[in-house]
């Protein structure tokens, strides 16, 4: 071993070969962190990968055992209960408020946690900001509604559309009826708006007594 370069250009060639347990036995500890030096970061990105696959099917199956408890009560306490970290975390909360009409409260005491988890990625925490005004419906108050849908209706955020359709639904609450029909029929001409969003934008403004625009029936086609 007394020529590094050597050794290093005998081992390479002993990994290119598919060798790997033979260097490890042909140069030892030493050969062997030298073949894990070459070869290491691809393994050690491959078992990072292949762990956080079965943490999160080990977390998904948890969850769905949880989902087949008993009632309501049960169901939530054993949800509360699969271990989570990360961005688990803001899944276990959405489901936790999947039941709101079993109990509203803690649905919304799940979804406010979320909302107020800074280290989640804005799109679970714009989506349980959504949530949590469909499922406090009147019991939040209207202004406090409209606030919390504008900060998810800017451009580029996951739900703005989405957002955007509930704050027409509160200018109907307000009885502000030409200002929902305007705002219901921007949407339908929204080529960002899914398409059943957009279905159900026509169907109010029908029931409210307006004009389909005259874009409606391509962009419902397509």
């Amino acid at each position: 071993m007394s020529n590094p370069d050597s050794f290093i250009e005998e081992v390479t060639e002993e990994v290119r070969r598919d060798r790997l347990f033979a260097a490890f036995r042909k140069y030892g500890w030493v050969g062997g962190l030298v073949v894990l030096a070459i070869v290491g970061g691809a393994g050690w990105n491959e078992w990072q990968k292949a762990r956080a696959e079965a943490r999160a099917q080990g977390f998904g199956d948890a969850m769905l055992e949880a989902l087949d408890t008993g009632g309501a009560v049960e169901r939530r306490d054993a949800m509360a209960a699969v271990p989570a970290d990360g961005e688990q975390l803001a899944i276990r909360a959405l489901m936790l408020a999947s039941d709101p009409d079993e109990d509203k409260a803690a649905a919304l005491t799940a979804l406010e946690a979320l909302i107020a988890d800074a280290a989640q990625p804005e799109i679970y925490r714009d989506m349980a900001q959504l949530r949590r005004v469909m499922v406090a419906g009147a019991d939040l108050p209207l202004a406090d509604r409209r606030a919390a849908l504008e900060g998810i209706s800017a451009p580029g955020r996951a739900f703005r559309t989405l957002a955007a359709e509930q704050l027409a639904y509160l200018l109907i609450e307000e009885g502000k009826t030409d200002e929902a029909i305007a705002a219901l029929t921007a949407l339908m001409q929204d080529q960002e708006a899914p398409q059943g969003l957009r279905g159900r934008a026509g169907q109010v403004i029908t029931a409210l007594g307006g004009s389909l625009p005259d874009a409606a029936a391509p962009a419902d086609q397509g």
